[in-house]
This record gives structure tokens, C-alpha cells and sequence, in this order.
């Protein structure tokens, strides 16, 4: 237990602390990290971070359908939706139909949204980074390893709850 950050077990409900909670802790990080992030690329490129992260996966090739957004982002079709048109408006964007299913289609980068798509990450490592610092690379690392833990654990027990 360390004296800054008492961490009672999570299942102890007669002392139940939100603030001390793992998921909490995991939401109140990814957020604040992610609020910097998005002053930086809006400041630097005029986006959010969740638009730079979309322009990062299309042209990754992570992501090439609205379904591949949804669910690499977790949200749902519709917010998806305005995520792409609101990129397609701004000319970083395109939607390409299906030749075979007009009712499919894939995303793709703009040339413009190719070039922005390569200056992002650099973005996000210098905050990131720059938030990082109280860490060692070793502590980085096994950071990782927890949470992608974490990630992999959730998926297995998603369906039970």
C-alpha cells in the first residue's frame, strides 16, 4: 500500500473509494492524457485527438470501414458516422462505395489527410511523452503489459456482464 495512493481491493464494497478504483484511475488518465492531446493537434492541426487518431488508423490501414472505426474506438454506428462526415468536410477524408454493394463502402485519406496523417504521431509522443517522464522506461513497459493484460482479460469476460 503506498501512503499517496491507498489501494483497498476493489471487491471490498464497505470501503468502496471511486477515486480509488482501477477503472476510474485508467478513465481519469485516459482522459487528461487525451485532453492534451486534443489541445495539441487542435493547436497544431486543427483536429481532435479523436480525429487525428481516425486519420492515424485509416492510414495505418488499421482501420478502412466505419465498422473497423466503431469498434476499434467503441462507439457507436451513428457517432461514427459524424466522426467521417465531419473528416470528409474538411477535405481529410473520403468515403469510397463498393462497385459490388452500394450499401458498403470504405474510408479512405485525402492527400491532404495523408499528410496530416504522417505528422500526428509526432503529436501525440511529445505529449505523451512529455506526461510519461515521471516513469521509467522499465515502469513504461510494465505499465503495458498490465493494461494490454487488462484489455485481453475484458474481452474474455465482456459477454458476462
Amino acid at each position: 500500500m503506498n501512503e499517496m495512493w491507498p489501494c483497498p481491493p476493489e471487491s471490498n464494497l464497505d470501503d468502496f473509494q471511486l477515486c480509488d478504483n482501477v477503472a476510474y484511475l485508467i478513465s481519469r488518465t485516459r482522459a487528461t492524457m487525451w485532453n492534451m492531446v486534443t489541445q495539441q493537434t487542435l493547436a497544431v492541426a486543427g483536429v481532435t485527438s479523436m480525429q487525428a487518431t481516425t486519420l492515424v488508423m485509416v492510414n495505418s490501414g488499421r482501420c478502412l470501414t466505419g465498422t473497423d472505426l466503431a469498434r476499434e474506438f467503441a462507439i457507436s454506428a451513428s457517432a461514427v458516422t459524424r466522426l467521417i462526415d465531419r473528416l470528409e468536410r474538411r477535405g481529410l477524408l473520403k468515403r469510397i462505395r463498393s462497385e459490388k454493394d452500394r450499401r458498403f463502402s470504405r474510408v479512405a485519406l485525402t492527400d491532404e489527410g495523408q499528410v496530416l496523417a504522417q505528422k500526428i504521431p509526432t503529436i501525440f509522443a511529445e505529449v505523451f511523452d512529455s506526461i510519461l517522464t515521471v516513469l521509467s522506461e522499465e515502469e513504461v513497459g510494465f505499465l503495458k503489459g498490465l493494461l494490454r493484460r487488462i484489455i485481453l482479460r475484458s474481452q474474455d469476460v465482456a459477454g458476462k456482464f
